[in-house]
């Protein structure tokens, strides 16, 4: 979903919601997700890096924050790093994680998160 959120593509659900778990339903109903998926700028994600371990997706959004994927394509845990150089954006960012809907540490000049074998960290990066 974080993929297709990035990429601004439809997102559809063609199970019955009355049967779902309520961690499924919380995936399928995060408004901060749903929101960088139908942001009104309309523009897809560009890819920063791809590598064999690693696929980092920016996607600038209508009011001047920008979305960005960390995805861990390996079998382990590791941590990513994405340098503002890399966005082509500078100075200090708020961060805001969208699947935890919680805020994170400002960060500056780079962002880094460790993430899961086959994961992703969604976050909002915004001044």
């Amino acid at each position: 979903m974080s993929r297709w959120a990035l990429m601004a593509a439809p997102l559809i659900f063609s199970g019955d919601m009355g049967r779902l778990d309520e961690f499924t339903l919380n995936i399928l109903c995060n408004s901060e997700v749903i929101d960088v998926d139908q942001d009104a700028l309309g523009k897809q994600a560009v890819i920063v890096r791809h590598t064999r371990e690693s696929l980092i997706l920016a996607r600038p959004l209508e009011d001047g924050s920008l979305a960005l994927g960390l995805f861990n394509l390996g079998d382990t845990l590791r941590t990513l790093t994405v340098d503002w150089d890399e966005l082509k954006i500078n100075g200090s960012r708020h961060v805001r994680d969208l699947w935890r809907q919680q805020e994170r540490k400002p960060a500056e000049n780079r962002y880094l998160s460790r993430v899961n074998a086959h994961g992703v960290v969604l976050v909002r990066l915004y001044r």
